[in-house]
């Protein structure tokens, strides 16, 4: 019997920090990427084909529930109303990356850690290089806050949406944090 692929659909959000690329799996979303600029397309376009590989699967355009609730928790992010996201994830992955990305997921919202840090939280201190990478293969930014992760010296470092909007992103959390103490 003939298994057909799964289709993964695909949408435009837009956001302070300019176009995304939202891509989710019947399970939940796979990919969150900037996708705007002519430096982001190459990014994007292998990472697609990454999970069209690795999920067997076709992309169409489309928008599902995953998609849906995404979209709204961004905005919401955005606003500073949201630090944690619920939306379902599909991470595909190996085992190492599976860990790295869980580990970025306990990371505070408005908190940063070192590389260093990261690979001592996941219990593997020698895999600071390691650790880069797998956040470098994060398909979910904001989402995955890959972007609270900078250099062990506290300089902003490697991030596939550039060092600006790392640096937003960043600020942006700072400010709601600030908010807070002074309502």
């Amino acid at each position: 019997m003939s298994h057909s692929p799964a289709t993964l659909l695909t949408h435009r959000l837009s956001t302070p920090l300019g176009d995304m690329l939202a891509c989710a799996s019947n399970t939940g979303l796979c990919l969150l990427e900037f996708a705007d600029t002519p430096a982001d397309a190459p990014r994007l376009q292998k990472e697609l084909n990454a999970l069209q590989r690795l999920l067997a699967a076709t992309i169409a355009p489309g928008v599902n529930t995953h998609i849906q609730q995404a979209q709204q928790q961004l905005q919401d992010y955005f606003r500073g109303v949201r630090r944690n996201f619920s939306v379902a994830l599909h991470m595909s992955g190996t085992a190492f990356q599976q860990r790295v990305w869980n580990g970025l997921l306990r990371i505070p919202y408005g908190q940063t850690l070192s590389y260093q840090e990261e690979a001592h939280a996941i219990g593997q201190p020698q895999a600071v290089r390691a650790v880069a990478r797998a956040n470098g293969a994060n398909r979910l930014a904001i989402v995955i806050p890959c972007h609270r992760v900078i250099g062990k010296n506290g300089q902003l470092v490697g991030y596939g949406g550039g060092l600006a909007r790392k640096q937003w992103l960043l600020q942006h959390e700072q400010r709601m944090l600030a908010t807070d103490f002074k309502t």
